[in-house]
């Protein structure tokens, strides 16, 4: 999570959405930049909501924007699904090695998830709050420009991102059927993808 004070921005870093490129280039803009513990760098609206937005409003802040970026959705499983092929994970119940995509895609779908599949969602990660807190910004991760022109306007700064992060490179076939049942069970992942910009 980066936050801009002067500029009443909050940057939420929704996994697999980039954020550590864009946390290096932005860093040594912010006022502050939270990388630990995990839960707090990838804080959702409602951990923001409950630990961070009561701080900066006993410090003035009446109001502070935040962004997001979310990914579209099935790329976005596909990323952690070869996140979690990687050799530090292998013989872990949150390895996906000698799993095929489609395979884990459908223990995703499923109501109670192993461990491997169990990544949360992006739409609750944006879930608004009962108080009215909400994601202000919401970029489409496909839209690099767009959200490079935001924070160069907002922040007032040139800004350039290198790719960091990056899962390894694997075949992901997905049939019909799973896709399908990926757009019922997780329709609201595909509802805010659609709505953001």
């Amino acid at each position: 999570m980066l936050v801009f004070w002067k500029q009443r921005l909050v940057f939420l870093a929704v996994p697999k959405t980039g954020t550590s490129a864009w946390e290096t280039a932005l860093a040594p803009h912010a006022s502050m930049v939270i990388t630990d513990p995990p839960e707090l760098k990838h804080a959702p609206v409602y951990r923001y909501n409950r630990f961070i937005r009561p701080m900066h409003e006993k410090m003035g802040a009446d109001h502070m924007d935040i962004l997001a970026v979310i990914r579209e959705p099935i790329d976005w499983l596909g990323s952690w699904y070869r996140y979690r092929q990687r050799a530090f994970l292998e013989g872990r119940p949150t390895s996906t090695r000698g799993m095929s995509f489609d395979d884990f895609c459908q223990d995703y779908a499923k109501g109670d998830r192993p461990p491997y599949a169990n990544v949360g969602s992006q739409a609750k990660f944006v879930e608004p709050r009962p108080n009215g807190v909400q994601v202000t910004h919401l970029f489409k991760y496909e839209n690099q420009a767009g959200l490079r022109d935001f924070l160069q306007e907002r922040l007032e700064v040139p800004l350039e991102t290198a790719r960091e992060n990056v899962s390894p490179r694997r075949v992901m076939g997905l049939s019909e059927q799973t896709e399908a049942k990926l757009r019922r069970k997780c329709a609201a992942d595909f509802e805010i993808w659609e709505k953001a910009h």
